[in-house]
């Protein structure tokens, strides 16, 4: 079936969706990294083991898993806009929400909710982005769109830096819930819908499985998520223990948070970049080249124990992680033709997100169990090669808009 052409011209619509999926970004961003940064305070306030901690952690990923399976398969039958509105208003109640929880089965259940918006929103963003840019600009629409996510962790923990010593952790999550709320009723007067009414999917379509595994997609699909499940798997772990660990390393509290700032905002360059190379060499020699170096990234983080040398591989581990993790969301949407296309992104998102939950999870049992620090992070290092050798068998897969561009 040939790819059905968007009616949104790539102008100031194109221009005002990708700055308004930049803003959802930065705000998901902002709350994730929350989490992290107020965890060496939220922990001993409450009491929580370091397991309890990797629930709290994870449990907001297996609320993604679901939101992204859900709002992409949706999206694709009521259209782009009205779920990505409704999941920014989820993510946004819930995540003010988790200021006013109270011990640990509150907080658990208001993160998996805070979970189930982020998730919807993610697979539409990578719809869009295909939908709104030519096929050789993709990854850089996606780039553009999802380094709103590092720069708003990045922005969390500047401001806990710049904020009075000992201040209440409940600050970011008030802040980061208001915000998503008060931008819905911009996306509702400003947001274009990029799949037109005649073209979303009837209740006759065909289902989950003819998307995700016909027509040549079985392979290409299985691949995008041996790439997407460890890469979000290693990104969940760092950004919710980053300030842990280093605390571990037996740095003072007060400047854990610099790591993460460092790791973030290193991130908005490496997505920026890969977007740009990938989207003009294709994207096997630059995806290989980005996992390669994160693997010696994550190894030499991991014996890093001066805070100079932390934020140095911190940065370097970001710019790469984030540089691949980004490009794989522009080349993902052009493995599936428009009529499924939240279907395969929002599949691929949610498998990723299955190591997204055992990330954070896998860091607390480790640590539970004695590894030090520095091992934790050290045995992120062959799961980052799993992800490169998958990313590079992907790339000598046809993609779905090339198939069509010829029809």
């Amino acid at each position: 079936m040939p790819e059905i052409k968007t009616t949104l011209p790539i102008t100031a619509n194109a221009a005002r969706t990708v700055m308004l999926c930049f803003a959802v970004a930065l705000l998901e961003g902002f709350d994730i990294q929350a989490i992290g940064v107020a965890a060496p305070q939220l922990a001993p306030e409450f009491g929580f083991a370091p397991h309890e901690m990797a629930w709290i952690f994870s449990i907001s990923n297996i609320g993604l898993v679901i939101g992204a399976s859900g709002g992409g398969w949706l999206a694709d039958r009521v259209g782009r806009k009205p779920v990505f509105m409704v999941s920014v208003l989820l993510f946004g109640l819930f995540t003010f929400a988790t200021a006013y929880a109270q011990g640990f089965a509150i907080l658990f259940l208001v993160r998996l909710l805070t979970g189930l918006g982020f998730g919807a929103t993610l697979p539409n963003m990578m719809a869009m982005a295909a939908e709104i840019s030519a096929p050789g600009k993709r990854a850089t629409t996606a780039a553009a769109m999802f380094c709103g996510m590092p720069l708003g962790g990045g922005t969390c923990a500047l401001i806990t830096q710049l904020l009075p010593p000992g201040f209440d952790w409940r600050v970011l999550f008030i802040l980061g819930g208001v915000l998503p709320v008060l931008l819905v009723p911009a996306l509702y007067f400003l947001m274009s819908e990029t799949l037109p009414r005649n073209h979303r999917r009837a209740a006759h379509s065909p289902g989950t499985v003819v998307a995700l595994f016909r027509e040549g997609r079985a392979i290409p699909t299985l691949l995008l998520w041996m790439t997407f499940l460890p890469t979000l798997l290693i990104l969940y772990l760092v950004l919710n223990w980053l300030p842990t660990l280093v605390v571990g390393n037996g740095l003072d509290r007060s400047v854990a948070p610099q790591a993460s700032l460092a790791f973030n905002f290193a991130s908005v360059a490496g997505a920026l970049l890969f977007g740009g190379v990938v989207d003009k060499f294709g994207g096997r020699w630059p995806l290989v080249l980005a996992y390669g170096a994160l693997v010696a990234a994550l190894i030499a983080l991991g014996a890093a124990n001066q805070l100079s040398t932390i934020l140095l591989f911190s940065a370097v581990t970001g710019f790469f992680l984030m540089g691949a993790n980004y490009s794989l969301y522009g080349v993902a949407a052009s493995y599936y033709p428009q009529h499924v296309r939240g279907t395969g992104c929002g599949a691929s998102i949610a498998v990723g997100r299955v190591g997204s939950i055992f990330g954070p999870m896998l860091a607390g049992l480790l640590l539970g169990a004695g590894v030090s620090s520095g091992r934790v992070v050290q045995y992120l290092a062959p799961i980052a090669a799993v992800a490169g050798v998958a990313a590079l068998a992907l790339s000598f897969f046809r993609r779905a808009d090339s198939v069509d561009a010829r029809r």
